[in-house]
């Protein structure tokens, strides 16, 4: 588009003062709720002292024009005149956002002075797109210690793009603001989700080589290490783990051990546990890898060299190079219908586990295993091993004794989108597949086991992520069949559907209401 400068785009942007009333006080944290009108005190007395929060427009709000390339500016000031100190979050309210994805950005920033340094807490974000207005986080935990005044400074900017800009000659922009949350609050962000969703914790694990047919969870959720700290998992028919979330229901598979909530596709309504239907996978006849499947390294999520050339090493297997056709097809899903709808800042950068470890033979129980990983020898990987998912040409004397973890042993097959800290950061987008650990975990029994009861039976085979072995010349990977049961096939079988996982963030958690279930999913209000 031959973008014009004098064209120019009505902001109108209104402004909210929101001091929060305390309604609830627990253990060391309280919660505050209620607006009050600009730059009122309103004193609240906890155990430990008085927080008084002051928020003062700075300008009053403002209606403004802008140019493609401008920007527009507003201040304000957060005051805590109190003795106690204070954590809050600045919301957009009532937005309205109809510019094309990248083309209205904004930036945050923060200063102890007025006229002093301001430090950027946000920069150059996308504003949410919103059709329909709505409330949502721009910033969240904002420290305003006893005593003391912050200023704050929100800029808008009006961007030049490289695609074409014609819709937003007639876009909206319209928003007020509040404080949405006032909290002293000491608990984890574990804590927190656990407190969300209303569950306790139980002792001991279940027997995972037996099918959950009941709700094992409704008293309390199992625990189980992850690479976060400690995963609280659900387990069998359980009926109060429905999310929606981007226009989708989503089953909860498990609370990570930062907050965040690991959740996988469900489909375009509420389905029971038991209703057999393909609208609960996303994607329908997806082969994992499209041509090839006689060599080791298509058991990879993304695998070394290019599609069709042979492995010569377990190195040269497991180089993160190129994308198998399933991980392709889910990231285009995801950009699709969470990207390019403005939910993605809600969704954590936590890992997927492409498992590729070769335990050898000792631990699979595999007389055949070579433990190579590579070109076309037979290998067991790790969650083969943890399964003990044997078939009749495979001797193993444990397989009825499954061990599922989700921990992810080498950092190589921790896929994450940005985290290079924990994950291997080679994810297009945060979304990926569901382990056979979960599944275990969730209640499908040992191998071979169905199991029509259990919330991940879906009456249609999908995938997972977990690799199962390479034998007699294909690359084998792990999928759930249309009973609920632990499988797996070959990489370019047409028959498996996707069902996308994702991990809704802590914060995101927080703002939910609902009890989760078929009528009152987990949702943000």
């Amino acid at each position: 588009m031959e973008k014009n400068r004098n064209i120019r785009k009505g902001i109108t942007i209104g402004v909210i003062a929101c001091v929060l009333m305390l309604v609830g006080f627990l253990g060391s944290y309280a919660y505050f709720i209620n607006s009050v009108e600009n730059s009122k005190n309103q004193e609240v007395t906890v155990e430990t002292g008085t927080m008084v929060l002051t928020f003062s427009d700075g300008n009053k709000g403002f209606n403004k024009e802008l140019n493609f390339g401008e920007s527009a500016e507003k201040t304000f000031t957060i005051e805590n005149t109190g003795t106690k100190e204070g954590v809050v979050s600045v919301s957009w309210m009532n937005l309205l956002n109809t510019y094309l994805e990248g083309s209205m950005t904004y930036s945050f920033l923060e200063s102890d002075t007025e006229d002093g340094e301001y430090t950027e807490i946000i920069s150059n974000k996308n504003i949410p797109i919103v059709e329909n207005t709505t409330d949502r986080v721009l910033a969240s935990g904002i420290t305003i210690p006893a005593g003391t005044k912050k200023y704050y400074k929100l800029v808008i900017q009006l961007n030049y793009t490289d695609f074409d800009q014609t819709a937003d000659l007639q876009a909206k922009l319209e928003t007020q603001f509040k404080i949405t949350e006032g909290i002293i609050d000491e608990r984890t962000d574990l804590e927190k989700t656990l407190d969300k969703l209303g569950k306790a914790v139980k002792d001991g694990e279940p027997n995972f080589a037996e099918p959950a047919t009941t709700d094992e969870t409704a008293d309390g959720l199992y625990a189980m290490a992850d690479d976060y700290g400690t995963s609280y998992y659900y387990r069998g028919a359980t009926e109060d783990n429905y999310v929606k979330f981007a226009g989708f229901y989503w089953r909860i598979i498990r609370i990570n051990g930062d907050g965040s909530l690991r959740i996988i596709y469900d489909g375009t309504q509420a389905h029971a546990n038991g209703q057999a239907s393909t609208d609960r996978v996303a994607l329908q006849s997806i082969p994992w890898n499209t041509t090839n499947y006689e060599d080791a390294k298509y058991i990879g999520y993304m695998y070394g060299g290019t599609n069709g050339s042979a492995s010569t090493s377990k190195i040269g297997a497991q180089t993160n190079e190129t994308n198998t056709n399933i991980k392709t097809q889910i990231e285009n899903w995801y950009k699709t219908n969470i990207v390019d709808k403005g939910y993605d800042d809600y969704v954590s950068d936590n890992i997927f586990c492409n498992d590729r470890t070769t335990p050898g033979s000792n631990e699979t129980g595999w007389s055949d295993d070579t433990g190579l990983g590579y070109g076309t020898n037979y290998t067991g990987y790790g969650a083969f091993s943890r399964m003990m998912t044997g078939n009749n040409s495979i001797n193993i004397s444990a397989k009825d004794n499954p061990m599922p973890k989700f921990n992810c042993e080498n950092k190589n097959d921790a896929f994450t989108k940005e985290d290079t800290e924990k994950g291997n950061g080679k994810l297009g987008q945060k979304v990926g597949m569901i382990t056979a650990d979960e599944i275990v975990a969730a209640g499908s029994g040992k191998y071979g086991t169905a199991n029509s009861n259990y919330y991940l039976c879906k009456g249609k085979q999908y995938w997972m992520i977990s690799p199962y072995n390479f034998f007699g010349g294909y690359a084998n990977v792990f999928y759930v069949n249309n009973n609920g049961g632990l499988y797996y096939s070959n990489v370019d079988n047409l028959g498996g559907g996707v069902a996308p996982v994702i991990s809704l963030s802590a914060e995101y958690v927080s703002t939910m209401s609902g009890n989760g279930t078929t009528t009152s999913p987990y949702e943000m209000k």
